[in-house]
């Protein structure tokens, strides 16, 4: 049986440029490490021994024990020509077991192996690490202010704070301002929870206990609190939104698990994927292969238990692609019943129809729509594979949504709206250019 060498638990470049090298390998090239029943054989001893050893529940080990070596003694896995072949099939079959999306076994190139088991300065691998990570910007995508001062952020990895800390406190200040947050977890795998608890301390006045972690090797728990410290205001009375996917997991999970049980957030998407173990990978250097072994498991204070193979329930179950228009217009919503300004009132209801245009789409008749063509003074609607555009000179044309049978929006600009006045005989009349400050303007028909 091969001795494993366990990676470091931050060994974030490292873990990825295995799986990397996996996904690569499993398309063809570069050429895979073959098996016969003896390297067979021994990479399920190995792989067994990492579990029985650290896998958060001995008896589900037990029983993934047993189930992989029954398969292997009954010649499962006899037909299967490489490493990566077979990891894909014990992971298949160990997760039938255990259910446990964190839990794998990966194909380990030889290159990667070398450059994972060479002796090198734990700082140097660090600094490279951080350095990869910052070049990536630590997977922060984008943060803006949506319409109705609706703040939105999006990225995609819980890098470690101490790394990744100065940009979520930048991101967090400048949203200090929204009436409302969405955050975006709906292609975030993941992390440390050192940031979430960094951004968690943002949204909540007092310390609170978020999660912890169960380790089964020490039998021991670690719990993670707020920050007694965040760098600029903290946020905790403005209305929290976050949207989720299946692919929304692990960390993502809990930062999405802990606003939800703290009731401090609606969640808005789809169920995610349900993984709340945290996991160290086992290299098994001379078999080229790899197990990612969850170690402990997470408890909740208030639920007392976790998402584990369930995921986290959605508060307003929608597909995760219309989850932002959703969970925008529901911000907005909420902020206009408790609006008592007028012009605000305005505005916030000029946002929500827009974007409840985009969740309905309205459909009207092409040869409605061809009615519609003709000159209104300096304005022109013409009529284009089926679709009205609008122009008025020297702007560029652009092409008119419709809202409803006779109201019209722009995808390039969201302060104009263009309605068609028809009259009595069902005729366009004249058009009325509406603005998002209340404005509006008329110009009659001046020709067909």
């Amino acid at each position: 049986m091969s001795v494993p060498k366990a990676l470091r638990a931050a060994g974030a470049t490292a873990a990825l440029a295995l799986c990397a090298a996996t996904a690569v390998a499993q398309v063809g090239a570069p050429p895979q490490v073959p098996t016969d029943a003896a390297k067979r054989a021994e990479i399920v001893d190995s792989v067994c021994a990492a579990l029985n050893k650290t896998y958060v529940f001995p008896d589900v080990a037990r029983q993934m024990d047993e189930f992989v070596r029954a398969q292997l003694a009954d010649g499962a896995y006899d037909e299967l020509p490489t490493v990566a072949d077979l990891a894909q099939a014990l992971t298949r079959d160990l997760r039938s077991i255990s259910h446990d999306r964190h839990l794998g076994v990966v194909y380990a190139p030889p290159d990667i192996v070398a450059r994972m088991s060479a002796e090198r300065d734990e700082d140097e691998i660090e600094r490279e690490e951080r350095e990869a990570a910052a070049r990536a910007n630590y997977l922060f995508k984008r943060v803006e202010i949506l319409q109705g001062n609706v703040g939105y952020l999006r990225f995609d990895q819980f890098a470690p704070a101490e790394w990744a800390g100065p940009t979520a406190v930048a991101a967090m200040n400048f949203l200090a301002n929204a009436d409302a947050i969405i955050f975006d977890m709906r292609y975030n795998g993941g992390g440390s929870p050192s940031l979430i608890q960094l951004i968690t301390t943002y949204l909540l006045e007092e310390p609170t206990h978020l999660n912890s972690f169960y380790i089964r090797e020490t039998d021991s728990t670690r719990q993670f609190w707020t920050l007694t410290h965040v760098p600029g205001p903290r946020m905790p009375d403005v209305p929290v939104y976050v949207l989720t996917s299946r692919n929304t997991f692990s960390g993502a999970e809990e930062f999405t698990y802990n606003l939800k049980n703290l009731e401090r957030g609606t969640i808005v998407g789809d169920t995610t994927g349900g993984g709340a173990h945290p996991t160290a990978t086992v290299l098994f250097e001379h078999l080229n292969a790899a197990a990612r072994v969850p170690y402990g498991r997470a408890v909740n204070p208030i639920s007392g238990t976790n998402w584990e193979g369930v995921g986290v329930i959605p508060d307003v179950p929608v597909p995760s692609e219309r989850a932002l228009e959703t969970a925008h217009v529901m911000a907005l919503t909420e902020l206009r019943e408790a609006e008592t300004d007028a012009r605000r009132q305005f505005g916030l209801d000029w946002s929500i129809a827009g974007l409840e245009a985009q969740l309905n789409p309205a459909t009207v008749d092409p040869a409605v729509l061809a009615s519609y063509a003709g000159t209104y003074g300096p304005r022109t609607l013409t009529f284009q594979d089926g679709q009205l555009v609008y122009q008025r000179a020297p702007n560029p044309p652009m092409a008119a949504v419709p809202m409803s049978a006779t109201l019209f929006r722009f995808e390039e600009i969201d302060y104009f709206r263009l309605e068609v006045v028809l009259d009595a005989s069902g005729q366009p009349s004249k058009l009325v250019g509406h603005y998002d400050d209340g404005r509006t303007d008329e110009s009659p028909r001046s020709g067909g």
